[in-house]
């Protein structure tokens, strides 16, 4: 597995890749690497010949700046993880003068789906993400791109930007990992201590009871207002707990097939997301 830092060098390995004929893949991450991340690797596996791991934590998708210092980080540790996999050809870990250098202007903003949800109260986060994921398309020039559905609205968002910029990358969505007591795979859980990962697991359990009372007749209204008092009691911080139409994200009143319910909470210090289908019958 190489490590590249810079552009120039990508685009040499890359280069040869493309004159080849090989198809290329790329699972962007900003590191802290997890099981999670490797499933992103290993659905791959019959669909590209060479795989690309980025890491990269993003400043410009962060709009606090504790958050971006606290993000936690640890780049030998994830090299190591990609090599034991023996699938990943290429680790990328551009620095921030890399990515963004002096001058750096623009940006790249998807109108509609990113005032919602996660936008609501991190503005300007998706355009970030729509800028640097931009911009990791172009350097890595990958076809297929895997991302994970814990990230659901971010997925929304990717998909879209393609379509509209005519990206010729194919987006593969791969479902959530969870841990044994449900809670979602996320860098973000190493920041909670044992006791807040302890209680973090309500998180998951009070959306799947949710969708079970809705899929026994319980009006989505009241089994979303019983969710998010239990969570409160939990010790969370509710940002949002909502029903929505999984293709556009648009709010929908009634569980049913296509829609999702998604939940923003902060426990401790810590934020964290989710996001369950509905598989109630019409």
């Amino acid at each position: 597995m190489h490590i590249v830092q810079t552009r120039k060098d990508l685009h040499a390995l890359v280069g040869q890749w493309r004159d080849a004929g090989e198809t290329i893949g790329v699972v962007p991450t900003m590191g802290a690497l997890h099981d999670g991340h490797l499933a992103l690797v290993k659905a791959l596996d019959g669909r590209v010949t060479r795989r690309i791991v980025t890491i990269f934590v993003n400043p410009i998708q962060f709009n606090n700046p504790k958050d971006f210092q606290l993000y936690p980080r640890g780049v030998e540790a994830d090299a190591t993880l990609l090599a034991a996999t023996g699938k990943v050809d290429v680790l990328y870990n551009p620095s921030e003068q890399e990515m963004y250098p002096p001058g750096f202007a623009s940006r790249v903003m998807v109108s509609g789906l990113d005032s919602m949800l996660c936008g609501g109260d991190r503005p300007g986060h998706f355009d970030g993400v729509a800028t640097v994921v931009s911009k990791l398309f172009n350097q890595t020039g990958a076809q297929v791109a895997a991302f994970g559905e814990k990230d659901y609205q971010q997925l929304c968002i990717i998909r879209r930007l393609v379509s509209d910029m005519d990206m010729p990358v194919d987006i593969l969505p791969v479902a959530t990992v969870r841990e044994a007591d449900g809670l979602a795979l996320s860098s973000r859980n190493r920041r909670l201590s044992p006791a807040l990962r302890q209680q973090a697991a309500l998180l998951p359990a009070a959306l799947n009871t949710a969708l079970a009372a809705m899929q026994a007749g319980q009006p989505s209204a009241a089994a979303l207002a019983d969710c998010t008092t239990t969570l409160q009691a939990g010790g969370f911080t509710v940002h949002y707990l909502e029903l929505r139409a999984q293709q556009t994200l648009q709010p929908v009143t009634q569980a049913e097939p296509g829609a999702r319910l998604f939940v923003a909470a902060t426990l401790g210090d810590v934020r964290l997301i989710d996001n369950m289908p509905v598989l109630v019958s019409a």
